[in-house]
């Protein structure tokens, strides 16, 4: 399925996805110096000016248009707080993250959904899942983002937030059953 509407329009149904893969790809310690949603931007703005440059016809064929663009932006940005230098290493290893994160996030939503094996469902799910994630308070968006798409267990979520087990717990229930809210809302 073609996206619709105008250039802008199809695109922009895109900020939520991108900034949760952002988050995910970008390395903890820079997180204090870039902001994922200042990336995104950049990373929508460049897709516009090349929009002409994308020969997919697919949802699924934009989206990855999309995460290889994301992945340069990360590269650059990355770039600019290390003095520049290039270290292929490190810029495979944020490609790596961006399509690595895009597979946990539809790996979450088959544990939601089995039944849907369509490619162009299966990205406007992934479109809904990222824009669900983003409507959740902030510490249960963290909770379940470091668990479901960084892999943390619960006890090293509490580690990094600063929270008990049974905090973390208690987090990662309500943000879940948030979710399939919100994701059953949508449908």
């Amino acid at each position: 399925m073609a996206a619709s509407g105008t250039p802008v329009d199809s695109l922009e149904r895109y900020r939520e996805y991108l900034r949760l893969l952002a988050r995910v790809g970008l390395d903890p310690r820079l997180r204090g110096k870039l902001d994922p949603s200042d990336i995104v931007q950049e990373t929508l703005l460049r897709a516009h000016e090349r929009r002409d440059q994308f020969r997919g016809r697919t949802e699924a064929e934009r989206a990855a248009w999309l995460r290889q663009i994301l992945a340069t932006q990360l590269i650059d940005a990355v770039r600019r707080f290390t003095a520049g230098a290039r270290d292929v290493g490190l810029e495979r290893s944020l490609e790596a993250a961006v399509e690595q994160s895009s597979g946990w996030l539809e790996q979450l939503l088959a544990k939601e959904d089995s039944g849907s094996t369509r490619k162009s469902l299966r990205e406007e799910r992934l479109l809904r899942l990222a824009k669900a994630l983003a409507q959740l308070p902030p510490d249960q968006q963290a909770a379940v983002e470091l668990q479901h798409l960084h892999g943390y267990s619960v006890e090293a979520v509490a580690r990094h937030l600063g929270r008990s087990k049974a905090a973390v717990g208690g987090l990662l229930r309500r943000g879940m059953r948030r979710l399939r809210e919100l994701l059953g809302a949508d449908q």
